[in-house]
């Protein structure tokens, strides 16, 4: 069986690496009759798509940045940053084995029984967020009588542009997508006509702590979909540089782990084989591969050059609060 993990030390780009992969493994599953590697190297050729023709990603962006204009309009007392990103290799990678191995673990566990090659690969569709962007405010003190007050006017004026979202991108070609959130489980900040589209991390956050809106459309222009988070700072480095960003890795490999105690080895061959390449993957040192523009100390002091490692930045966008440094000095 053939893993990305394979490919990560030739000293070839990352597209190389890419085509690579993705040909040898529909090979493979020619020579096995596996379908699942099929839809496997089928999903490797979309996030080629992305890096050699990427001019949609200029529109896309574009029409996103339009909502950024809003914001300094109608917000011009809040700091905030939009950015856009591909989602990684490696976390592509991890993401896509990760599906397999839930989904046939919960069917497992709820049916007494493993899915078949069709079910898999229909689950395999789910896959939405290799395109997202960010939006990140925060409050600036100077525009707080009350410090004990910030946070919930943080998250009510979060939750206000949350609301306003949706209507404004679908005039510009999205569709928001139905989130399959339970409808309960979110905030009263948002409204009826929203609420199923979102995701919301904040009124019921993740068991890392992790907090955050989430809300996908598709492109309609660009024929993709995208994922579009909201936070406020403190959500944002708590889930990035905080302790949500370690838990959430150390209880993705253990999650991993437990579900291969529950289902035998030889008994699901996709099961064995996702288990494989992504146990691989969470015991890789990046700072020992060797990938064209791609230099890696340690796993987390990295310069992705190539731009896919740690995720291209697509919409770089920074608004100051009006008149903040002036009130500050």
């Amino acid at each position: 069986m053939i893993t990305l993990n394979d490919y990560l030390f030739s000293g070839n780009t990352v597209l190389k690496i890419l085509h690579q992969y993705s040909d040898d493994l529909k090979q493979q599953a020619k020579e096995k009759h596996n379908s699942i590697d099929f839809a496997h190297a089928n999903f490797l050729i979309q996030v080629i798509e992305l890096l050699e023709h990427n001019d949609f990603l200029t529109s896309q962006s574009q029409r996103i940045k339009e909502f950024y204009k809003l914001m300094t309009r109608e917000y011009p007392f809040l700091a905030f940053t939009f950015k856009g990103r591909i989602k990684s290799l490696i976390r592509v990678e991890e993401k896509f084995n990760g599906y397999i191995l839930k989904y046939i673990y919960d069917n497992y566990k709820n049916n007494g029984k493993y899915p078949t090659e069709a079910e898999i690969k229909n689950n395999l569709m789910r896959f939405r967020d290799l395109i997202a962007y960010r939006i990140v405010i925060s409050l600036p003190v100077c525009h707080v009588e009350n410090l004990e007050e910030r946070e919930k006017t943080e998250l009510k004026y979060l939750y206000e542009i949350a609301e306003i979202l949706p209507e404004f991108l679908e005039e510009r070609g999205f569709t928001a997508e139905i989130s399959g959130f339970d409808n309960k489980k979110a905030s009263p900040y948002l409204s009826e006509n929203v609420r199923e589209n979102y995701r919301d991390y904040i009124a019921f956050p993740r068991p890392s702590g992790y907090q955050s809106l989430h809300i996908t459309f598709y492109d309609n222009l660009a024929r993709c979909f995208t994922e579009v988070q909201l936070r406020t700072k403190d959500m944002d480095d708590y889930a990035e540089i905080g302790d949500a960003n370690h838990f959430g890795y150390e209880q993705q490999q253990e999650s991993s782990r437990s579900r291969r105690d529950i289902i035998p080895e030889g008994e699901c061959i996709y099961f064995d084989e996702a288990y494989e390449r992504l146990i691989k993957l969470q015991e890789l040192d990046l700072s020992k591969i060797d990938v064209n523009m791609f230099k890696a100390y340690n796993n987390h002091l990295i310069n992705d050059g190539c731009g896919l490692f740690r995720g291209r930045q697509i919409l770089p966008f920074e608004h100051l609060s009006r008149f903040q440094n002036d009130i500050l000095d």
